[in-house]
């Protein structure tokens, strides 16, 4: 991967380097470009810091006319030092020294590590150091990268797991668990990406998850249950279609995506509903599947203008750009219909087959993929021609479409394979279409429990691969383009990933000139801050200095594993003993009943949970059998101590081959 590099790549690059960390891979480190030492008699650095509630850790760096200033900054807490487990915004801001003006359109890259007392860090440390960590080598991972990305999972039961690719707690890679009132249907990342919108149908409600804290901060009442969730292309609103029962009108709920606050609600016509826009957020356009019809709303005075007749059964519609329309795939009779975007009225109809369901347009907004699943069927429409210009004939029940820049991604019903089209090959009328495949897991994806009409086949940032999330594998595979097979996999924590999204945290231009990012910091000590451009090219790292606080687990429960002897016999029982008491009295914490076990072997992610039972005041034990021979790590939880795993000291059992 990346072989012909030279010189430290850029962020983008970055992302698919973290991709092959992520999964055990080790990508080559590539050499940095000759350059004079970061610190020379021109440069000048400075520091200060804010008292207050409005502290923020500063610094400043100066180097051949150009200015590089550093802010640290705790978002959700009053402090007057960092301290590690807050969350923090880092902000970057580049300037020229001589006009002050700021520099656009970069991709600078940073890291955080922890410094061995006593160890110095010199220029040609600093140098040597941004050179491993832009390698991506597992063994010299900084402690916090801030060009990742995270991974989510919408999840079959109420919850959304959310993984850092490069951190690994204990072998785990699990960052927030995002617990919902009750399961999701339908989610969508504001193009901030600081809120995540998720529609629960059995509450009613839409749930409203901040980002940065990874906690839910709001929900939004419906009335009805939700389905479909949209942001229009300029934020302004978001858009959700609501269910009611068969053959009752029902429609759209409108909220003020920033306020959080309802500012419409319209019925449009009876049965299910799918939801998109123009470019310029003028228009919105709903499908009515009982009544064959779309209706078309002025977002201006959330007014419906127009009704379009457009065949049986409309169950899902895409809009081009290029084409200036709307194109409705209509799953009774087998037709595209095409909707003009100024006229509202209708402009064609393009046959098919009956059973045609999604349609979808590649990145060029010209060629829409419309799958047809039970004839295994994938249209390709021409948006400049209003027709059908080639078809291709795919596996075992098609059922979604997704694009990475160069390829589409064709997911099956009744197998696990998905099938690829390389995007640049596409559009010529009545030639063949060149498909292949790979593995997307082992189980087909029918063997789901529950299905989302969310993608479960996204890009990686920055990346020439894609995040496939298996429900009935309960598992996420990372597929790098141009490969066989998947590189790799993780578990879901024994949960079906019925969607998948990245949500991509690596430094970002904010505002002219200003590059920022949120992360959490994982350590108290001396640190340094990393930082790297490539052009022009600029290697700086600053000293931080991270406080360190009171685990919660502390403040919360004493943690005490009482083992009798180190070794474990593979497949016989082993007694786990666990002491739970008060940190400050010494008391035992006596009648828990949500006290788990989590023992896991290393390396691996194989994990086996148990609830444990109380056998004296504050002692609570589980019997543990080893089915292999290995290394086990073991930890505790208890929701109403507020201890989790990951605040939890942990045991380590050594698991051995009966004599």
């Amino acid at each position: 991967m990346h072989r012909d590099m030279v010189a430290i790549p850029s962020i983008r690059v970055m992302a698919g380097l973290a991709g092959a960390a992520f999964f055990g891979l080790t990508p080559p480190a590539p050499a940095m470009a000759a350059q004079p030492p970061a610190s020379t008699p021109e440069a000048t650095t400075s520091r200060e810091g804010d008292g207050g509630t409005s502290w923020e850790f500063r610094d400043r760096f100066v180097h051949r006319g150009i200015a590089v200033d550093v802010s640290i900054k705790p978002i959700a807490q009053s402090r007057s030092a960092l301290v590690e487990g807050d969350d923090v915004l880092f902000r970057f801001r580049l300037s020229d020294t001589t006009t002050n003006g700021p520099l656009r359109g970069l991709y600078p890259a940073a890291w955080l590590d922890h410094l061995v007392h006593g160890i110095e860090q010199d220029a040609q440390g600093c140098q040597a150091k941004v050179e491993q960590f832009a390698g991506g080598s597992l063994f010299s991972q900084a402690e916090l990268d801030l060009n990742v990305y995270y991974v989510l999972a919408l999840n079959d039961d109420a919850t959304i797991t959310v993984v850092d690719p490069l951190f690994g707690f204990g072998g785990t890679k699990l960052l927030a668990m995002i617990r919902l009132e009750g399961p999701g249907e339908d989610w969508v990342l504001s193009s901030d990406r600081k809120r995540l919108f998720v529609s629960v149908p059995t509450t009613g409600r839409v749930a409203v998850a901040d980002t940065e804290t990874w906690k839910v901060v709001a929900n939004l009442d419906v009335g009805s249950p939700p389905r479909r969730v949209a942001l229009q292309p300029d934020g302004k609103y978001l858009w959700v279609t609501y269910q009611a029962d068969p053959g009752e009108v029902s429609g759209v709920a409108i909220f003020d995506a920033e306020a959080l606050t309802s500012v419409g609600r319209i019925a449009t016509g009876r049965g299910q509903h799918e939801i998109v826009f123009s470019e310029d957020s003028r228009f919105a356009f709903v499908t009515n599947l009982e009544d064959g019809t779309v209706a078309v709303i002025d977002v201006g005075d959330l007014s419906e203008v127009a009704e379009v007749e457009t065949g049986q059964r409309p169950v899902s519609l895409a809009y081009s750009s290029k084409g200036a329309a709307v194109y409705v795939s209509s799953q009774g009779d087998g037709n595209v219909a095409v909707v003009d975007g100024r006229t509202h009225r209708l402009r064609a109809r393009i046959p098919v087959d009956p059973g045609v369901g999604q349609i979808r347009f590649a990145p060029d907004d010209r060629l829409a993929f419309a799958v047809n699943t039970e004839r295994n069927l994938v249209y390709i429409v021409d948006a400049a021609l209003d027709r059908v210009v080639q078809t291709v004939h795919v596996g075992s029940g098609p059922e979604q479409v997704t694009f990475s820049d160069e390829l589409a991604f064709i997911r099956q019903r009744d197998d696990e394979t998905i099938w690829m089209a390389p995007l640049d090959t596409l559009g010529r009328e009545g030639q063949p279409v060149s498909v292949i495949d790979f593995p997307g897991g082992q189980r087909p994806f029918a063997e789901a429990a529950m299905s989302s009409p969310a993608d479960s086949i996204v890009q990686a940032p920055g990346a020439d691969a894609v995040l496939v999330a298996n429900p009935a594998d309960r598992a996420i595979y990372y597929y790098k383009e141009g490969m066989a097979a998947p590189m790799g996999s993780f578990t879901n924590y024994g949960r079906q990933p019925r969607a998948v999204l990245a949500v991509d945290r690596s430094l970002k231009e904010r505002t002219p000139g200003s590059y920022e990012t949120v992360a959490r910091l994982r350590r108290p000590g001396r640190h340094m801050l990393a930082f790297y451009l490539d052009s022009p090219l600029l290697v700086h790292c600053f000293d931080v200095t991270v406080e360190a606080q009171k685990h919660e687990s502390d403040l919360h429960a004493k943690v005490e594993y009482l083992l009798d002897r180190p070794n474990a016999i593979v497949g016989e029982a082993f007694p786990l003993r666990i002491r739970l008491s008060d940190p400050v009295s010494g008391a035992p914490a006596s009648g828990l009943t949500d006290v788990r076990v989590l023992a896991y072997k290393s390396p691996g992610t194989r994990q086996h949970r148990f609830w444990a039972d109380q056998l004296e005041p504050g002692v609570y034990g589980v019997e543990f059998e080893p089915p292999e021979a290995g290394s086990y790590y073991v930890f505790v939880e208890s929701r109403s101590l507020k201890l989790a795993f990951e605040m939890a000291p942990r045991a380590v059992i050594h698991a051995v081959e009966k004599p």
